[in-house]
């Protein structure tokens, strides 16, 4: 399981994955990642996600969540990421429990050219805020750090999942949670509470809520946050007019995972225009729900102001240059029957996925593929078939101009293929690629137009 893999390897693993870019979800495929809060500074994106690693004796609780340090991620286009490392860590801050495992989300805020990241953690002294979990702040001159963390954590604080949001008049509030969802003021150097918590008590009674995230959309507070209805969290909302409340239930803007991953934690973020909701999942450990990864989808509102639901999708935003790898196992879409995605190494699944036809009547599509002006001369595919196999790549879907046909032949080992390009048009395609009449299985790695 993947619990079990060994920590050089799973560091190795990182490394190699720090050269790949991905416009998929999850997002991140170097490390498990969950609880992704996003935000815009100096026109790229930055995600501070909190960071599970496998337990292993003597580091965290077997079966639980083990958390013992935070990357930042940024991109320009939510397609390339690059991980700028770890920013904080749970022994190099002076008031932490030492060894406790537990930096759990996270978030982080700009002012005055300051960057301001807030962690929960279990302290070592409990006669500060009590026992339980308290939330510090660590300081930079830059959104990727070095972070100064504050030798004590916030005084009057217990609880997890920090959120702040600096309202238009410039004030600023935390929210964070413990069994319900509290709220105060900050005072202006954002390190101190300026009022007594407040407790949002609008918000459903029963199941656990945790997971604040507040933003402010035409004059709308809208709190979003995790909700337990039933046996998994889902993600709700309400509204308010102020950043305090009182607020009133809206609805859900995204279900419970239908494969039973028991957390959800999210952020939202304008950026060109467009919104988006970032989440996890735990794609890369589906056996063990306590190593999860982070994802992102595309977000909409009604004209009442109103979220429209958002579902889950492989594919994720953002373009893929048509040169360079496209994971078809991203798919936008999949036939019900004849195709399926499974691990290329279920022992080491950091490596990722593949696409397997089983046959005809198999296909996959994948979307926002960009050609450019310049027409692709080969196409090359890493590709395995026990039978032998041949697969045909159209242009947007099952009818569309046929770009390639690739004979696959039998053999147990993966292979790259290099075939023509039979014809191709410029700007931004789906390809859509199956296999033809009674071949046999065929697995497919990647494809590359050159």
């Amino acid at each position: 399981m993947i619990q079990n893999l060994k920590p050089w390897l799973l560091a190795t693993l990182a490394v190699l994955g720090l050269q790949s870019a991905h416009a998929q979800n999850p997002f991140i495929t170097s490390q498990f990642t969950a609880d992704p809060t996003a935000r815009v500074f100096n026109g790229r994106v930055y995600v501070y996600p909190s960071h599970d690693i496998p337990a292993a004796p003597g580091r965290g609780r077997a079966g639980w969540f083990v958390m013992e340090d935070y990357h930042v991620f940024s991109s320009a286009n939510l397609t390339d990421w690059t991980d700028h490392g770890v920013i904080v860590t749970q022994n190099k801050v002076p008031w932490v429990k030492p060894d406790s495992y537990s930096m759990w989300a996270p978030d982080c805020i700009e002012r005055n050219g300051k960057y301001y990241f807030y962690f929960p953690t279990t302290p070592k002294d409990t006669t500060i805020n009590g026992k339980g979990f308290t939330i510090g702040v660590a300081v930079a001159d830059k959104p990727t750090g070095p972070f100064v963390p504050q030798p004590l954590p916030i005084k009057g604080v217990r609880g997890i999942d920090p959120n702040v949001l600096i309202d238009k008049d410039g004030q600023a509030y935390l929210y964070w949670s413990q069994g319900n969802i509290y709220g105060a003021k900050l005072k202006a150097n954002l390190l101190e509470l300026a009022e007594e918590p407040k407790t949002l008590g609008e918000l459903p009674t029963q199941g656990l809520k945790e997971g604040p995230y507040v933003f402010e959309r035409k004059g709308i507070y809208y709190l979003t946050y995790p909700h337990v209805e039933h046996k998994t969290e889902r993600l709700e909302y309400a509204t308010s007019s102020s950043p305090l409340g009182p607020f009133t239930v809206k609805g859900v803007l995204m279900d419970e995972s239908p494969t039973g991953c028991w957390t959800n934690h999210h952020s939202l973020l304008q950026f060109n225009n467009q919104w988006y909701l970032f989440y996890h999942h735990n794609d890369l450990s589906p056996q063990f729900d306590k190593n999860r990864s982070v994802r992102i989808d595309s977000l909409s509102f009604a004209a009442d102001g109103s979220i429209n639901k958002v579902v889950p999708t492989l594919r994720g935003v953002g373009l893929t240059d048509a040169r360079q790898k496209i994971q078809l196992d991203r798919y936008s879409r999949l036939s019900p029957q004849g195709a399926a995605i499974a691990f290329l190494d279920a022992a080491t699944p950091f490596r990722g996925w593949k696409t397997v036809f089983t046959g005809a009547g198999g296909w996959v599509q994948y979307g926002g593929v960009a050609f450019g002006r310049q027409t692709p001369k080969t196409v090359l595919l890493r590709v395995t078939s026990a039978t032998g196999a041949t697969l045909q790549i159209r242009l947007d879907h099952a009818a569309g101009p046929l770009l390639a046909e690739v004979t696959v032949p039998k053999g147990g080992a993966w292979q790259e293929i290099k075939v023509p390009v039979l014809s191709c048009q410029p700007g931004t395609h789906a390809i859509y690629v199956a296999p033809t009449a009674k071949t046999g299985t065929v697995e497919v790695d990647w494809i590359r137009f050159e």
